[in-house]
């Protein structure tokens, strides 16, 4: 009942269901998914749970008849795993603890197998000289006093993961860990107390070193940023300015909003909610939440969406969708989907677990077995069967895959691109398709001026300082030519026309052809370029504002187009904007004016195909569908919340670390499997010499860390060649295309 209680504040109801997320401890591998998911599925009345193994969250919903929460958290407690409220900056908390205690478990298993190794050194030397057995057994017992209490506080990781696994019937990579290191540790103590020659505290200190050095590394790659909720917080206006019935406007939380109920938005504000336009005349600004470049402009009739900026005026709305109801919460419910249907993906080391520990506990229990019925003692079998144990410790299978991971990370990284996700170099490898979005990720985030050699160098400076002083959305192209230069002082705003100054008695204008004393207003040269007008005096001049392509993004989709990957462009911004685009770049397949829900619809229809895609985009509308695709890459400049749906983030201008992703990421997926060949090469060969009883439980040790020793050499080669990588040819690089077919005014 208490449990209940607690748990009242976060259950919420959706369609006469209960609904809770849980945030669970004790996941560690892909198929920790459908363990939970399947043993839940037995309680009487739970409709559904989904686990985001992403997140480590678990979204139950139940009949509240049928079921109660108490029951769910005791089930998933008897399937060995704890849970409780989903709280996103609580989980983040616990990722960075479970971190540090990975950190602190490999410091001690390190300092403790320096300092066995060093006692065992000595009596390594004293067995071929003088040692006398008190020495030998104080040097063993010494020994015992720090690999014991080591391995029970750096063993823990695997000791309860194995725990877990074993509870609940099945066997995972860490229950042949546990049972080599404790076995090689009870061992070594009855040695000891038998006075033998050899003791195996160093095997086991030093195995679980080196299975810790594996599990840090690879910690460290799966740690994702999880902003997600903050991020579309700081889009959603927090208050709204309610009309009443007799006129009056009250503040209100936007929350609260119904539809039906009307609302003001004052220039400068983002939009509370959904709504029809009612009355007023403004433009708005709703490039992060559909992918449109232009600013809107805004008759009666037209539909806004919630977390839109308005520019320039003040707009009485209709309400049509509030609450949890908006569009920007779609995305979030998309974002939800997405994310959890790319967490059941099997990472390569997972496939290789799933066969290799029934392996490595039968080859050890076939060598008890038949070294008994041979005649041997049980103190020789159990000696010769953890030597099997111990030599078939996947630590090399462990390291295969981080070691790769990381050295691949770095070449990435220097190459102007870092992962966000461990597994998505695999992923990577496996694309066969490439979708791009257009604004923001073929083209540079914001438009430039594209005829800057036809314009004098002295007005091209003067309009720069002028539109410093302008709130226009174009005027940011235009500051850029100002370079360092300040701007003037007592510059005058024409509203819907442009700003003007007087500079040493000759005036100087900036805004509409007309506003710059042009007779008639010009024609732009295309439908897609915005004109903008400087004048000195006499001296006139126009700035054609045009978006631009990156440098080299024609070049780079030439070049993964010769690598036989199909190219799409999917984006929100308007069709005739995306055409030339396409048509620059050579994409025949492309799509203009999409929702995020149309570019989900879009990469299933490919994914049913049986493509695996990457895909390219910065916008907001675009995370939906970063989390949806196989694997995904956002430029630096991409909203936060895009950032946090991607698999990666490159910098700067050019589009090059898309390429280098892929050719890297494919080059890491040959070393990962040529790893793990080398893990299964090595135990075919170690596992009949144990087996026969030619290898001690120590021999066996420094075998196991030979074998990882080389699974790490050949990680290395990742490096090698990473700045071999083409780019074509890069002279067709710089291209321009616009984004407005209308005159500007500043």
């Amino acid at each position: 009942m208490s449990m209940t209680l607690d748990l009242a504040g976060f259950i919420r109801h959706e369609n006469g269901a209960a609904r809770l997320d849980l945030a669970v401890e004790g996941m560690t591998c892909a198929a920790c998914i459908g363990e939970i998911e399947h043993g839940l599925q037995r309680l009487p009345g739970l409709l559904a749970a989904r686990v985001n193994y992403s997140r480590h969250r678990l979204t139950v919903n139940w009949d509240e008849e049928k079921l109660t929460p108490a029951t769910i958290l005791d089930e998933l407690r008897r399937l060995g795993y704890r849970a409780q409220p989903f709280v996103a900056r609580e989980v983040e908390q616990a990722e960075a603890q479970r971190m540090q205690h990975l950190l602190k478990c490999l410091a001690v298993a390190g300092f403790a197998s320096m300092n066995v190794m060093l006692l065992s050194v000595s009596v390594w030397a004293g067995n071929v000289s003088d040692i006398t057995s008190e020495t030998r057994d104080m040097f063993h017992w010494i020994s015992a006093l720090i690999a014991l209490p080591a391995a029970a506080y750096a063993g823990q990781p695997f000791f309860t993961s194995a725990w877990r696994a074993v509870r609940n019937g099945h066997l995972n990579m860490d229950v042949p860990i546990t049972l080599g290191i404790m076995l090689g540790l009870g061992m070594s103590i009855v040695e000891t107390m038998n006075h033998a020659r050899d003791a195996y505290f160093d095997a086991a200190v030093t195995l679980l070193f080196f299975l810790l050095c594996g599990r840090v590394l690879d910690q460290a790659m799966r740690r994702k940023t999880r902003a997600v909720a903050g991020n579309l917080a700081a889009l959603k206006a927090v208050t709204a300015r309610r009309i009443e019935a007799d006129g009056s406007i009250t503040l209100t939380p936007a929350e609260a909003l119904h539809p039906g109920e009307r609302v003001q938005v004052l220039p400068g504000e983002r939009i509370p909610a959904d709504g029809r336009a009612l009355t007023g005349a403004t433009s708005i600004d709703e490039s992060l939440i559909t992918g449109e470049t232009r600013p809107r402009d805004i008759i009666m009739g037209d539909t806004v969406y919630a977390g839109s900026l308005n520019r320039n005026g003040a707009l009485t709305l209709e309400v049509t969708a509030a609450g949890q109801a908006t569009l920007i919460d779609d995305i979030e419910r998309l974002l939800e989907s997405a994310q959890e249907g790319r967490s059941r993906y099997m990472h390569l080391a997972d496939r290789a677990a799933r066969a290799y520990a029934p392996i490595v506990h039968g080859a050890a229990a076939l060598t008890l077995i038949v070294w008994m019925l041979w005649g041997y003692s049980f103190h020789d079998a159990a000696i010769t069967a953890i030597a099997v144990l111990i030599i078939t410790c996947p630590c090399a299978l462990a390291l295969a895959i981080p070691a790769v991971q990381v050295v691949a990370a770095g070449s990435l990284f220097r190459a102007n691109l870092l992962l966000n996700s461990g597994d998505a170099l695999e992923r990577l490898a496996e694309a066969d398709t490439v979708v791009f979005d257009k604004t923001g990720t073929l083209t540079v985030p914001e438009p430039r001026v594209a005829n800057v050699e036809s314009i004098p160098a002295d007005l091209l400076v003067i309009a720069g300082r002028l539109a410093l002083s302008s709130a226009h959305p174009l005027s940011a192209a235009v500051a850029k030519e100002a370079g360092r230069a300040a701007p003037f002082d007592a510059v005058e705003e024409h509203p819907g026309e442009g700003v003007r100054v007087l500079i040493e008695g000759v005036e100087a204008r900036l805004g509409s052809p007309t506003f710059c004393g042009f007779s008639e207003a010009p024609q732009p040269v295309n439908a897609d370029t915005s004109l903008v007008a400087v004048q000195l005096g006499e001296q006139r001049a126009l700035l054609e504002i045009r978006q631009t392509l990156r440098s080299d993004a024609i070049a780079i989709t030439r070049d993964l187009a010769k690598r036989g990957l199909s190219l799409f462009i999917l984006s929100g911004d308007r069709p005739d904007a995306v055409a030339p685009i396409a048509q620059q770049l050579g994409i025949e397949a492309w799509q203009g004016g999409l929702k995020p829900q149309d570019k989900i619809a879009v990469l299933a229809a490919l994914k049913a195909q049986g493509r695996k895609v990457l895909m390219v985009g910065d916008g907001l509308n675009d995370a939906p569908a970063l989390a949806a695709a196989h694997v995904s890459l956002s430029p630096v400049t991409a909203a936060d919340l895009t950032q946090a749906q991607a698999d990666g983030v490159f910098l700067g201008e050019r589009l090059a670390p898309v390429l280098s992703a892929v050719s890297v990421s494919s080059k890491a997926r040959r070393l990962m499997l040529q790893n793990l060949a080398i893990a299964a090469i090595y135990n075919l060969i170690a596992v009949p010499l144990a087996f026969l009883g030619h290898v001690t439980p120590f021999v066996a040790a420094v075998a196991m860390s030979g074998s990882s020793l080389i699974v790490t050499l050949n990680a290395l080669r990742a490096r090698k060649g990473e700045s071999k990588i083409t780019i074509g040819d890069s002279s067709q690089a710089a291209s321009t295309v616009g984004i407005s077919a209308q005159g500007a005014t500043l």
